[in-house]
């Protein structure tokens, strides 16, 4: 009887494991389509970019490894550094003003003293479904200083007070338009966070006679955080990645915007102008991994204020 009851016993875990072993197949095949398309889409093109960086095409006999020289040359490629320090400052810029302006409406169409929030929420939410090619070319037009709204007001004034496009303010015209289009999507962002605040914490600093900027500053914008984290760090990946407005812009402004002039225009002009692929791979790497660091570095920071 022993060995009888003692197979008996040891039959459940045997079937326990072949249950498991078809769910995790059946997991599989949930997850596999997807890991496709990251592997054909991101890991295969990443894999294939530093593959190219890590040569260098000759007159003769095609590319070559030059291991990482590419990398050696981006470090003393005055043209990439100084796009990117114009990309640092339109980040050190632009991404406050817009998030600011961004939380203040959260904030005002949460506030419930605001007259049709809802027609406001949409107003601001409405210029980020104008695609980015077509927002740029309408600012071009507005800051057209011979057409447009622009053109218009400097004929009225006399004098060509407004020159958007001049290189001491082309920069902040930039910033003009990717305000304006981004706006809305990250008002949306803080607004989502604000609606799902508990009504007990607004209940509890009524009670303690607290008033609209107390309960702002003590309610709201810690629950705030971190959706104010998420924000930031899709603004400094899309600080980085500026190309469609500059490069649009510039058919109206070719003496001020240059093929350089983000590190995405230069790495696009390398290739496609340029023919330099290799080297435009290289300069494509080296602004992912910055962009990379700096948002980590932000995440990391955003999370352990976030925990204390």
């Amino acid at each position: 009887m022993a060995p009888t009851v003692l197979a008996e016993r040891s039959a459940p875990p045997v079937a326990v494991r072949t249950r498991r072993s078809k769910r995790s197949w059946t997991g599989w095949l949930f997850v596999g389509p997807f890991v496709l398309v990251l592997v054909a889409m991101l890991l295969v093109p990443i894999g294939y970019a530093f593959f190219l960086s890590l040569h260098r095409k000759q007159l003769i006999g095609g590319n070559h490894l030059v291991w990482f020289s590419n990398y050696e040359e981006v470090l003393h490629d005055s043209d990439f550094w100084h796009a990117f320090l114009r990309a640092l400052l339109f980040l050190a810029v632009q991404v406050p003003v817009m998030l600011g302006l961004a939380l203040v409406a959260a904030l005002a169409i949460d506030s419930a003293k605001l007259f049709l929030p809802s027609f406001f929420r949409i107003a601001l939410f409405l210029p980020y479904a104008v695609p980015g090619v077509v927002a740029a070319l309408i600012w071009g037009f507005i800051y057209g200083p011979r057409f447009g709204l622009t053109g218009s007001l400097n004929d009225a004034l006399g004098s060509a007070v407004l020159h958007p496009f001049s290189p001491k303010v082309v920069l902040a015209s930039i910033g003009n338009v990717v305000t304006w289009e981004y706006l809305g999507y990250n008002m949306l962002i803080f607004y989502s966070a604000l609606r799902i605040v508990p009504g007990e914490l607004y209940e509890a600093a009524e009670i303690d006679g607290a008033g609209a900027l107390r309960t702002i500053v003590s309610v709201k914008l810690p629950a705030l955080r971190g959706a104010i984290v998420i924000a930031t760090i899709f603004s400094i990946i899309g600080s980085f990645q500026l190309f469609n407005e500059p490069n649009l812009l510039k058919v109206f402004a070719p003496n001020v915007i240059g093929t350089a002039f983000t590190p995405n225009m230069y790495a696009y002009n390398l290739s496609f102008a340029g023919q330099q692929y290799n080297y435009s791979a290289t300069v494509a790497i080296v602004m992912g991994v910055i962009t990379a660091v700096i948002a980590y570095t932000v995440q990391a920071r955003g999370t352990r204020e976030e925990d204390r």
